[in-house]
């Protein structure tokens, strides 16, 4: 059953609008590095599409109905999107489920500190990385810092052609004996995964040479930080400073097929299920997307899906809608179906022992569906019914989509995890289904123009249709 390649059947009108749809994906990729900045520009564009304010609909008691679009958000890095449809709520939505965190370099929260005219800020990586990948990078900083006296700062360098940018370094080969015989787990230690952010030393008056001379190149970085940003060390405390590539994501190859960037695991699904929900007009069914945080470290905390804030919004919504009991929670949440829209490892013919190439995800392919992920014996695993995509088949052959079925590597060597567990546990209908990616989890990952192009199509065609 081998799948066709997208690419052999598309029209120049296709292409077209392929490329119109990935060069918004390449804008929201560069704006859109951490969940924080996804979650702004997600609902610029939602209120730009008719989307109001969930807390601005309970403030003013608004009835729900047919037509009406609402979004609410979770401390600015978590956002749920809705479009009431023609049908009861009780009989359920259909969901699209992707998350906006990726794995990267956390700035801890007592981080600078100067070694042998060298400042440094101290770093906690967040996610699965392999760390000997983020050494010698040109690096960016992108966060918040957030004051005393409740205002916060938006802190972005190193992504203008003017900012500076910032590096983990490396020993180099010719002293790296030791380093080169360990195993490549630990050839690049956590603990000096540290990032270089100045080396010269701040000038001091000769009447006060006495006074302040140590660690004068960490005071030079203090001096900065506090003339462009008004921030102290102490501000560091109440800080979120993420550490990711600088630069803009590139169209990649002779034939510009493919897209570079840094962040795909899982922007690429929060994009084309935002792009397929602003696209969805008048649905038979209330159409909901959900962008959250923290799948990277276990879906974790009030901003990851193992919070109550969905299942929240989703009764607040039946409230306004003239739903009062809590059993028309339970219904809508159980008759609901989802797609737990998140990435698949894509076939690498240089790293062809690591997959099973019946059941593998290929570039070029269409949309990937993964009826179970987990890892060793399916355990922590979403194992999707058969019936549900018997049911999917469907609705994407119906719209001419593009799609296979992939597992994450072979048995006993891949493994991995999404947020579709935990939304199976309200007993909706989920599975995971999305983009094929390479270098997942580097620094910089590989997808197919062609498997966005055919994702988007996919999850408007459910939205609509399931």
């Amino acid at each position: 059953m081998e799948r066709k390649n997208a690419w052999k059947s598309y029209s120049k009108s296709d292409v077209k609008k392929l490329e119109e749809l990935c060069e918004g994906y390449k804008d929201y990729l560069f704006k859109g590095k951490t969940e924080r900045e996804g979650t702004k520009y997600i609902i610029e564009k939602a209120k730009a599409a008719g989307y109001t304010s969930l807390d601005e609909a309970i403030s003013k008691k608004k009835k729900l109905k047919a037509g009406d679009k609402i979004y609410a958000v979770c401390m600015g890095k978590t956002v749920a999107l809705f479009n009431i449809g023609k049908k009861n709520l009780e009989d359920g939505m259909n969901i699209l489920g992707a998350h906006l965190d990726s794995p990267r370099l956390d700035v801890k929260q007592n981080p600078l500190y100067e070694s042998n005219d060298l400042a440094y800020l101290d770093t906690h990586y967040y996610g699965g990385i392999k760390k000997y990948q983020w050494v010698t990078l040109p690096l960016a900083i992108h966060g918040v810092v957030a004051k005393t006296d409740g205002t916060t700062v938006d802190i972005v360098i190193g992504e203008d052609d003017d900012d500076p940018v910032f590096c983990v370094t490396d020993i180099l080969i010719h002293l790296a004996q030791e380093q080169m015989g360990k195993k490549a787990n630990v050839a690049v230690e956590g603990e000096n995964l540290d990032l270089l952010i100045g080396s010269q030393p701040l000038k001091i008056k000769s009447s006060d040479a006495d006074k302040n001379k140590k660690d004068l190149v960490k005071q030079k970085v203090l001096e900065i930080l506090s003339d462009k940003y008004g921030m102290a060390e102490e501000d560091f405390i109440s800080a979120e400073l993420e550490i990711v590539p600088a630069g803009k994501p590139r169209d990649m190859g002779l034939d510009k097929s493919m897209i570079i960037a840094y962040g795909q695991d899982d922007k690429v699904c929060a994009y084309t299920s935002l792009v397929a929900q602003l696209a969805v007009k008048n649905p038979e069914k209330t159409s909901c997307t959900l962008l959250v945080d923290k799948e990277e470290i276990g879906s974790v905390g009030a901003t990851g899906m193992q919070s109550k804030f969905f299942e929240n919004c989703v009764a607040e919504i039946l409230e306004l809608a003239g739903y009062n009991s809590n059993l028309s929670l339970r219904r809508c949440l159980q008759n609901s179906s989802m797609l737990s829209s998140d990435v698949s490892a894509g076939y690498d013919p240089l790293y062809a022992s690591c997959f099973e190439s019946k059941n593998a995800a290929f570039l070029g392919r269409g949309m990937v569906f993964n009826k179970f992920t987990g890892a060793r014996g399916k355990s922590g695993s979403n194992d999707a019914n058969a019936e549900y995509i018997g049911r999917l088949r469907g609705i994407l052959e119906k719209n001419k989509v593009f799609y296979q079925t992939a597992e994450l590597g072979k048995v006993d060597v891949g493994g991995g995890g999404t947020i579709a567990y935990i939304l199976s546990l309200y007993g909706m209908e989920v599975i995971d289904c999305g983009v094929a990616v390479l270098n997942m989890h580097a620094p910089w990952e590989v997808t197919s123009k062609a498997d966005i192009f055919e994702t988007e199509k996919g999850y408007e065609a459910f939205l609509k249709e399931a």
